[in-house]
């Protein structure tokens, strides 16, 4: 049986890769890492929640393997599907400059890998540094494939702050006792929210508050005095958390793939999709400290799974006790107050070693509205609200999936996949965060619309939310990009007033943001990257109802600048 007992990052290694080769690497700048990684999509029995179940993993592993580079690297991952379903993965953070051929979105950037079949996926590192994440990218098979990206700095370059002792991976996720496709299965059939999961897992393991759960409850061994470093991605497929560690102050030095400001805190939340580096020192007297999360969640309508999850930070010389750990003090589960502050305290690093570039000229402004939507069901019998069907949309246009990918239609230029008329601003205004709105606003147009940036334009793009049948948090995320978060607030965005305390001196450099319920979020963006990419909200309900749009960039007009040609190997669409 795999042990969850962490005694620091080389044996974190060893237990969640089983390289080798990387032993002592957090130790020598002039270690090696793999340069290529074999991974097998198959089915593997997993116990949890006192029940065994079949699920779909890499490797065998839930969670994945990590992949460990540098910055700059190209790696390639061989992706072998022994699964009965088709598949993609997605590397989400990674840029892939000039090509998109590997994103993962399924009939975005390619088709999926059919059973049997093999797609070896190159990874190319740019300018990303610190912690991302990889998981698959078609229906609902990420709730267990996914696993972290750690990403060194280059050989010879020091961590902007003190060198940790040693590293540890947090990765939050969801687990379902049911089958996870047969939840998003009948969901999309019956029209209504898809059922709450059963636990949240921490490294693969409920905790101590779960049945059957405890005996492999995930432990992390700690020394005394000495600073240690939490990689932290939220894989939940629908949850926001709330995170801390009992008795214990936390530092947070990155997000997303990039430095930020240290910013202290007793507690964090986290974005499903986003990404955090922290780092804590164990100064507290010895003995056993929670790490716990549990949900944030904003809209008392729906419902979720609202349970906790834990981790044991255990001091060496820790003599046993019936004393349980010291749990952390957590935000309530629907203070929104203590999410909006700690996510929009965040501050890019912005020094002469980790410079920023935040767009000031911008050629290209959008508004894109954010809404829960209603579509008509035959006799009025779905389970959405008033017997309708749930759906979600960008600018009143939900998502129509297409039956090859958008990126192969656009290289190969074959027409009639895909429309190229995505509308830069609401087709109506109104008050899109009243708490009396017109039914009339709910019907959104099905389109398979995408907004074409020519190359080097700089964008502003303000993510309005709406209370359309339901307001809610959206957590969104752009493909092939980073983004500076310049600014955001309650309410409607109003152009004239809001964009004069925007942040362009430091905002946060990240791919994921969350816009607060009823709310606006600004960001800035270079389109430097040609090819094809996705934005949607990264909460998996909303995103199988549509809540979803894709950016065209335009090939540029130097050397450099053209989307380079697809692989060999590319999943056919046939």
């Amino acid at each position: 049986m795999k042990s969850y007992i962490y005694t620091n990052m080389k044996m974190a290694m060893v237990l969640h890769v089983g390289f080798l080769l990387v032993l002592g690497l957090i130790h020598s700048q002039a270690a090696l890492v793999p340069k290529s990684y074999d991974y097998e999509v198959r089915e593997a029995n997993f116990t949890r929640l006192c029940k065994n179940k079949t699920i779909l993993t890499v490797n065998g592993e839930f969670p994945g393997p990590t992949i460990y580079a540098r910055r700059g690297d190209t790696l390639i991952v061989n992706v072998k599907n022994s699964g009965n379903l088709g598949i993609t993965i997605h590397w989400h953070g990674v840029k892939q400059p000039r090509y998109p051929w590997s994103d993962g979105p399924e009939f975005i950037t390619q088709c999926p890998i059919k059973p049997g079949a093999n797609f070896s996926q190159k990874i190319i590192l740019s300018d990303e540094e610190g912690t991302l994440w990889w998981h698959a990218h078609s229906d609902w098979s990420r709730a267990t494939v996914h696993g972290l990206i750690v990403i060194w700095p280059k050989i010879g370059r020091p961590y902007p702050f003190p060198k940790p002792y040693a590293e540890y991976p947090i990765i939050l996720a969801e687990w379902w006792r049911q089958d996870v496709e047969a939840v998003l299965l009948d969901f999309l059939s019956t029209g209504g929210d898809p059922n709450s999961s059963d636990a949240l897992t921490i490294n693969g393991q409920p905790g101590d508050l779960y049945p059957c759960s405890s005996s492999e409850t995930t432990k992390f061994i700690v020394e005394h005095g000495k600073t240690y470093m939490l990689r932290m991605v939220n894989a939940a497929m629908n949850l926001f958390m709330f995170w801390g560690i009992g008795g214990h102050e936390v530092t947070i030095v990155g997000t997303d793939g990039a430095y930020t400001k240290p910013l202290k805190s007793n507690y964090g939340v986290i974005s499903p999709g986003q990404t955090i580096d922290l780092l804590f020192k164990a100064d507290q007297p010895i003995g056993r400290y929670y790490f716990a999360a549990k949900p944030y969640n904003s809209q008392p309508a729906i419902s979720f799974d609202n349970t906790t999850t834990t981790a044991i930070i255990q001091y060496k010389g820790y003599k046993k006790s019936s004393s349980p750990p010291v749990f952390p003090h957590l935000p309530k589960v629907n203070d929104t107050s203590a999410s909006v502050n700690f996510t929009g305290s965040l501050r890019s690093l912005a020094t002469r070693a980790h410079p920023i570039d935040v767009p000031k000229k911008i050629t290209r402004n959008f508004l894109f509205t954010l809404s829960i939507n209603t579509l008509p069901c035959p006799n009025n019998a779905c389970l959405g609200p008033r017997g309708l069907r749930f759906a979600a949309s960008v600018n009143n246009i939900t998502f129509e999936t297409t039956n090859i990918s958008i990126l192969d239609a656009y290289y190969r230029r074959i027409n009639g996949v895909y429309g190229d008329d995505f509308p830069n601003f609401p087709p109506l205004f109104f008050n899109f965060t009243s708490s009396n709105i017109s039914r009339s606003f709910e019907t959104p147009l099905n389109a398979s619309e995408v907004e074409v940036l020519e190359y080097g334009d700089t964008v502003e793009l303000v993510f309005q939310g709406t209370n359309l049948v339901a307001g809610i948090d959206h957590p969104m995320h752009l493909h092939g990009h980073s983004f500076y978060v310049v600014g955001w607030g309650f309410g409607n965005f109003n152009r004239s007033k809001d964009r004069l305390s925007f942040n362009l001196v430091d905002p946060p450099l990240q791919q994921t943001i969350a816009v607060p319920k009823n709310g606006w979020t600004a960001i800035r963006f270079k389109a430097d990257n040609p090819g094809v990419w996705l934005m949607h909200c990264h909460l998996e309900r909303h995103i199988s109802w549509g809540m979803e749009m894709t950016f065209i960039t335009k090939n540029g007009s130097r050397k450099g600048e053209s989307m380079l040609p697809p692989p060999p190997d590319m999943p056919p669409c046939t």
